[in-house]
């Protein structure tokens, strides 16, 4: 049975004065995850608000240590990417 992992990060951006900005932070946050880590991400509520992002990574394996390897490396990394911003994390198995 597949184990799927789900990563929530929650992301305070206070250095956001437009919806612009903000979205390029998480723009460059998902594109980095993406690449880096083969994970399905997206941005899953706020989306309007300037100063705030909730944002999902996703992975699915028939190994359940695998896909958690895998998600701390995302919370790790979304972290060193977003330092300060980066406010509460929380991680759920779907089995």
């Amino acid at each position: 049975m597949p184990s799927i992992g789900v990563l929530t990060l929650e992301l305070r951006l206070p250095e956001s004065h437009s919806l612009k900005d903000k979205r390029h932070t998480v723009r460059g946050l998902k594109d980095r995850l993406r690449a880096r880590f083969n994970v399905a991400v997206a941005e899953i509520a706020y989306q309007d608000t300037w100063q705030r992002a909730l944002v999902s990574a996703v992975t699915v394996s028939s190994d359940h240590d695998r896909a958690a390897e895998v998600l701390e490396r995302v919370e790790r990394d979304a972290a060193a990417f977003l330092g300060g911003s980066l406010v509460d994390t929380t991680l759920e198995w779907l089995e």
